[in-house]
């Protein structure tokens, strides 16, 4: 869905929940359709205070995070 922002906020991100879904993988013997554990996210701001490049930027900074995450490492 589409998080809504409320006033005095200027941006809100919304994170859905883990789930396993089909997807293409590239490997180096062709693609291949695996199951991987995926989940959207979805950022709305107000664009009079942050700019549209930078709550994308912010949004894929986010996304990297969590696919590098390592489960092994100690908060």
């Amino acid at each position: 869905g589409t998080p809504i922002i409320n006033q005095p906020q200027v941006a809100i991100l919304a994170v859905g929940a883990i789930k396993k879904k089909p997807a293409v993988l590239e490997t180096e013997h062709g693609d291949v359709i695996a199951i991987r554990h995926m989940m959207f996210l979805s950022l709305s701001y107000d664009h009079r205070v942050v700019d549209g490049s930078l709550g994308g930027s912010f949004v894929r900074r986010v996304a990297d995070y969590l696919e590098q995450w390592d489960l092994n490492r100690e908060i």
